[in-house]
C-alpha cells in the first residue's frame, strides 16, 4: 500500500506541525487519499496547547522513514513443522513456488530452514552413494503419512528407526539368500502380492513388511505377523512408487540447517542489512519480533522490491533537517519559506518556496487559490502557526500576505488573533518544563555552511526572567550539544516577545566566537536588539561571521 507522509523538520515547532496537519488535509480533499500528517519529533507544550484547543489530534510519529525489513518481507508465511516428512515439505515448495522453507515449532520460533537442495541432495544420492539410497529414516506412522497407506498392524509405531529397503521382486530363493545378509530389525520389505514373499519376511521378523498396490494380505498372513511383531502398511502406490516415496518420509527436523541461517528483525534497514544478507548463502531469512517468533520471510529477491512510500517536506528543504532515511524514499513536493539548502532529487517536484512568515501562510494560501472548504479546526491550526512564527504579525520576516491571510483564519476559525497569541506564549515554557538539554533541542535546526556544520536552536519567551534562573544549566548543555553533533559552533537563540529583543548564546571555536560583534553580555552570550528571526536575522549574521573566520 502506498503511503505519502506530509513532514516537518525534526525539532518541529508551531507551524512545522500545523502546516503539516493542514497540507496532508489539503492533499486528501483534493484527490491525494493517501496523504498522512507526520511528525519525526516530540511535540511541545505550545504545539499541545494549540492541538488541544482545536481539537486535532497530533500528527503520526515516525522517527525513520528508510525501507525496513517489514516493507518487503512476505508476512504470510508458509511453513513446516519439524516432525514433518520431506515428501509434504517438497510439496509445499512446489505448490508455492519458493525454494526455502522454516521449520517452525509450536512456539512459534525458527528451529530452522529446509532448502530444496538439501532435501533433493538426500532423497536424490550421487552415483557413488547409490546405497544410500535404500537407507530409510523414519517412523511407521512417517511412511504411512508419506505412502498415504493403511496401518494393518504396528509394533511401536511412533519409533523412528533407520531402516535399510528391500524390494521382494526376485525369485524366492534370490529375495531369501539376500534377505540373510542384513539384520532382519532393520529391514523394511516392499512386495505385492506375492505370499511366498510376504511368508519370508515375516518368518524372519523384518522390521516393516509394507503390501503394494492396495492388495489386501491374507487373513493368516496379518496373524501371524501380528505373533512374529512385524509391522504391515497397506500401500495404495506401485512398488517402484512405494520405494521412491519411502527414502521422502523422514521428517525435516533431519534435513535443517539449524545453526547457520540469519534472522532478522522487522525495522532492520534494508541498507544496512543487504551486504550480509547478499553474502550468505542462503536464499531466505526469518524475520523474529524480541522473543524469536517468526513474523515474515525476507529472500534475496526482496530488495528488488520498490518501497512505495513518499515524502512531503512542509516547513524546510535541507536533509540535515528532515526526517532519518529521507534520502532513501521519494520526495515528492516540498513546502516551506526558508532559504533554500543543498538538496537533489531524481525527478522534477513541486518546490513551493515563498518568502512569507510561515508555512501556515503558504498552506492556507493553498486552500484559498484552489477554492478548497477551510474547516474551523484547520483553519485555527494555520492561525496558530502563522502567529507563533510571525509573533502575530510582529517578526520582520511578516509580509503583507500573512496579515491578509490571517485576518480571514481569523474570521473561519472564530478566534481573535491578539487574544490567541497571549494565551499561546503562555501556555508553557521549555525551560520551566523541561531539562536543559531538551529544552535547547526543542526547535533546533543544522545547518552546513562554507564546509562548517553548525546548528542554530531558538527559545521563544515572555522576558528572559525563566533564562537567567536556568542559565548556567543551558549554558552547559549548549556546550555539550556541540561536542555531541561535532559542530563547528552551536548557538541558541532566546528572544523575548514582548520586546522583541534577543539574547545568543554562541558554543564553538575561539576564532568564531571572535567574529561576532554583538555586545557580550556575559562570556559566550551576546545581545540581540530587534532581533527575534533566526531565518531572516541570524542566520544571515551567522553565514557573514563565518566569512570572516580564516
Amino acid at each position: 500500500m502506498s503511503e505519502i507522509f506530509v513532514i516537518g523538520h525534526r525539532n518541529p515547532d508551531t507551524d512545522s506541525i500545523c502546516s503539516a496537519i493542514g497540507y496532508a488535509d489539503f492533499k486528501r480533499r483534493t484527490g491525494m487519499t493517501a496523504a498522512v500528517a507526520a511528525r519525526c519529533g516530540d511535540t511541545n507544550d505550545r504545539v499541545d496547547f494549540v492541538l488541544k484547543t482545536f481539537g486535532v489530534e497530533p500528527p503520526r510519529f515516525i522517527s525513520d522513514v528508510s525501507p525496513k525489513v517489514r516493507d518487503v518481507m512476505a508476512s504470510h508465511i508458509v511453513s513446516v513443522l519439524p516432525d514433518t516428512p520431506v515428501a509434504e515439505a517438497l510439496a509445499i515448495m512446489d505448490q508455492n513456488n519458493i525454494r526455502v522453507l522454516p521449520v517452525i515449532g509450536a512456539d512459534r520460533r525458527c528451529e530452522g530452514l529446509v532448502s530444496v537442495f538439501k532435501m533433493t541432495m538426500y532423497y536424490l544420492p550421487a552415483p557413488n552413494r547409490l546405497f544410500d539410497s535404500r537407507r530409510v529414516l523414519a517412523s511407521i506412522n512417517g511412511l504411512a503419512r508419506t505412502l498415504a497407506a493403511r496401518l494393518v498392524h504396528t509394533v511401536n509405531p511412533e519409533r523412528e528407526d533407520e531402516l535399510i529397503l528391500m524390494i521382494g521382486g526376485m525369485a524366492f530363493d534370490s529375495f531369501k539368500t539376500r534377505l540373510e545378509k542384513y539384520p532382519r530389525a532393520k529391514l523394511l520389505v516392499i512386495v505385492g502380492d506375492r505370499r511366498d514373499i510376504q511368508e519370508l519376511a515375516i518368518a524372519e521378523k523384518v522390521r516393516l513388511l509394507v503390501v503394494t498396490g492396495g492388495l489386501q494380505p491374507d487373513a493368516d498372513v496379518v496373524a501371524a505377523a501380528a505373533r512374529n511383531g512385524v509391522s504391515v502398511l497397506l500401500s495404495p502406490h506401485d512398488s517402484a512408487t512405494t520405494a521412491m516415496l519411502c527414502r521422502a518420509a523422514i521428517t525435516v527436523r533431519h534435513m535443517m540447517h539449524e545453526k547457520q541461517f540469519l534472522t532478522f528483525g522487522p525495522d532492520e534497514p534494508l541498507r544496512k542489512i543487504q551486504p550480509i544478507a547478499t553474502e550468505s548463502a542462503f536464499l531466505a531469512f526469518p524475520v523474529v519480533n524480541e522473543s524469536g517468533e517468526v513474523l515474515g520471510i525476507l529472500s534475496k529477491t526482496d530488495f528488488l522490491k520498490k518501497v512505495e512510500r513518499q515524502l512531503i517536506l512542509v516547513d524546510h528543504n535541507e536533509l540535515s533537517q528532515a526526517v532519518q532515511g529521507a534520502d532513501e524514499v521519494e520526495i515528492i513536493e516540498i513546502i516551506d519559506h526558508h532559504r533554500i539548502g543543498a538538496l537533489t532529487t531524481h525527478q522534477p517536484i513541486l518546490f513551493r518556496n515563498e518568502p512569507v512568515g510561515s508555512t501556515s501562510t503558504i498552506v492556507a494560501d493553498c486552500f484559498l487559490r484552489y477554492g478548497v472548504q477551510l474547516t474551523k479546526p484547520i483553519a485555527g491550526l494555520l492561525l496558530a502557526g502563522l502567529i507563533s512564527d510571525t509573533l502575530n504579525l510582529t517578526s520582520p520576516t511578516t509580509t503583507q500576505r500573512d496579515a491578509t491571510i490571517l485576518q480571514i483564519l481569523q474570521n473561519i476559525a472564530g478566534v481573535d488573533a491578539a487574544d490567541f497569541t497571549d494565551k499561546l506564549f503562555s501556555s508553557g515554557s521549555v525551560l520551566v518544563t523541561r531539562p536543559a538539554a531538551q529544552a535547547i533541542g526543542a526547535d533546533c535546526k543544522e545547518y552546513t555552511e562554507r564546509g562548517h556544520k553548525f546548528s542554530v536552536a531558538q527559545i521563544e519567551e515572555i522576558g528572559f526572567e525563566q533564562f537567567q534562573k536556568r542559565k548556567e544549566q543551558v549554558v552547559a548543555a549548549l556546550a555539550d550539544f556541540r561536542e555531541s553533533k561535532g559542530c563547528y559552533f552551536s548557538a541558541l537563540l532566546v528572544s523575548d516577545v514582548a520586546t522583541q529583543d534577543s539574547l545568543l548564546l554562541v558554543a564553538g571555536a575561539k576564532e568564531f566566537l571572535a567574529a561576532i560583534d554583538y555586545p557580550e553580555v556575559e562570556p559566550g552570550i551576546y545581545q540581540l536588539k530587534g532581533v527575534v528571526s533566526r531565518k531572516k536575522q541570524l542566520l544571515p549574521y551567522l553565514a557573514h561571521c563565518l566569512q570572516k573566520v580564516k
